[in-house]
């Protein structure tokens, strides 16, 4: 807050009142604009300048320095503070600039009005002004007593009027679900709410030119698809009217890019929406934003290798550092991720010895203690992870990648030679969640082909997310694709860990909500 503005009183506000004082304030420029033939809304002020570059080219400036530049600049934005002093009148403008990191100065500046300098009419109609209007000033720039950077206002226009008070006199919306439903107010009123979306915003823009920078070519595939694919997830089912059709909503890009592999196309990535039709939680969104890609000539181990490259590249370009902190613990981005297998994990975090993670029926009676009743058709693959999930996914703060996931689990992965019960599968966990889904893609049309019929009797027995049999799909692994690895990487939950946010709603711009009654 500005040093030269107090701190407004917290009293309870009648927003109706105030909405309907607003209105005749309105209705009284409209007819101002009537007699004059101004405009109620102008949209023909052009601002130079924004606030925060304004504050980091000048604000170390001294007075008389400022002074002898005389500089004339000209900015707009919503007026978030306002003290009205006799004579002379302090205002605080915000606009959509951001400082460096860690600075304090995101988009504010402070306007010192004068009846001096802008006449009486002028003045007095800034003194009816209120908070949340979006003004236009010009003036010369100026140090106040404080030390604070200000406009010297020589004109001063209003450009827009606000008829909705700002929320709890601008300290920011008290209830969550508000937040999310009104995340234009939110983004008004909370400054982290603001720099959370300008992290999630670089974040994604520095995947994007690392993915380009090595080589990788961004493409754009189907979002309704004939058939769902590329994850076992539940659905959202549509209809063309013209095709006259059932269509789904994409649950995941992978089928089709792997299918671009196919047509020669050796390195691919896209950042773009996929949809499940799922549970809601801090975690899940049913519509959410992930990167996949795919690398010819690539296996699991190069593709952990990239993974944690781009990682740290994110949180470094988001945060300006890879060693982070979510939920007042330390993240080690900077560190070289672990890498266990499901069985190693379930010796280090679940208390099993060698012996025991391998015994068919020491992992029964832990996941029957778990309260899990795993399936009779379960293998000794299968029990382990179904242990991992129960008792060691949570554990896993700092970033690690699993790896061996079991074949019944991995209907696209590629088997692995030394065990072909495990296939070369990995995921990254980090706070205990995951991030991160890769693997050596199964480029044998064959076995792919026997992999998916096995997942149609899944769904015949009632499996909802179990996949269909892609016909297409395999007619273009019959074709031959090269060795491939390819991953997928959740950019919610990944701009939820850069910003030490709890949900993921909070690093969705407008997230799924049930309708207001």
């Amino acid at each position: 807050m500005s040093p030269d503005i107090a701190a407004p009183e917290t009293v309870p506000q009648d927003d109706n009142k105030l909405i309907t004082e607003r209105r005749e304030k309105l209705s009284g420029l409209r007819a101002q604009a009537k007699a004059t033939g101004q405009a109620v809304f102008p949209n023909d002020f052009k601002p130079s300048h924004q606030a925060s570059p304004l504050q980091q080219q000048y604000g170390e400036m001294s007075s008389e320095q400022l002074e002898a530049l005389a500089v004339s600049v000209s900015v707009a934005g919503r007026m978030m503070l306002k003290r009205v002093m006799g004579k002379a009148s302090f205002a605080t403008l915000q606009d959509g600039s951001f400082g460096a990191p860690g600075s304090s100065d995101h988009g504010r500046i402070q306007l010192f009005v004068s009846r001096d300098a802008l006449g009486e009419e002028a003045y007095d109609a800034f003194k009816r002004s209120d908070l949340g209007d979006i003004l236009g000033a010009e003036g010369l720039l100026f140090k106040t007593r404080t030390g604070e950077l200000s406009v010297k206002v020589s004109a001063l226009r209003l450009l827009t009027k606000s008829l909705r008070p700002l929320p709890d006199k601008f300290h920011g919306m008290a209830d969550q679900e508000q937040k999310y439903r009104q995340r234009y107010v939110d983004l008004i009123a909370d400054e982290q709410a603001r720099l959370r979306f300008v992290a999630r915003s670089k974040a994604v823009s520095s995947i994007r030119s690392f993915m380009v920078e090595h080589g990788f070519l961004e493409v754009e595939t189907p979002m309704l698809h004939p058939i769902p694919g590329g994850a076992n997830a539940k659905p959202f089912v549509t209809h063309h009217n013209a095709l006259d059709q059932q269509m789904f909503l994409r649950i995941a890009p992978e089928l089709y890019l792997k299918r671009l592999v196919v047509g020669g196309f050796e390195r691919v990535f896209e950042i773009n929406r996929s949809f499940r039709n799922e549970g809601i939680s801090v975690r899940h969104n049913p519509e959410f934003t992930m990167m996949e890609f795919y690398a010819a000539y690539w296996n699991h181990h190069d593709l952990m290798d990239f993974t944690e490259q781009l990682l740290r590249h994110a949180a470094v370009a988001a945060t300006g550092s890879a060693r982070i902190s979510y939920a007042g613990k330390p993240v080690a981005l900077d560190e070289p991720f672990t890498r266990l297998s499901v069985r190693e994990s379930l010796v280090r975090h679940a208390g099993l010895s060698d012996a025991e993670s391998t015994d068919a029926a020491v992992l029964h009676a832990r996941l029957r203690a778990k309260g899990e009743e795993p399936p009779a058709h379960w293998g000794l693959s299968a029990l382990q992870f179904g242990l991992f999930e129960a008792v060691v996914e949570e554990q896993l703060w700092q970033p690690t990648f699993i790896v061996d996931y079991p074949v019944e689990v991995s209907p696209l992965a590629r088997a692995s030679d030394a065990d072909p019960t495990v296939t070369e599968r990995f995921e990254l966990f980090i706070t205990g969640r995951e991030f991160g889904n890769g693997f050596s893609e199964l480029n044998d049309a064959e076995d792919q082909a026997a992999r998916f019929q096995s997942q149609v009797a899944n769904k015949d027995a009632g499996d909802e997310e179990a996949m269909y049999y892609d016909a297409d799909f395999i007619r273009a692994l019959e074709y031959g694709m090269p060795p491939t690895g390819g991953c997928g990487v959740g950019l919610d939950r990944l701009v939820m860990l850069l910003t030490d946010s709890p949900s993921i709603r909070d690093v969705i711009l407008f997230p799924a909500l049930r309708r207001e009654a």
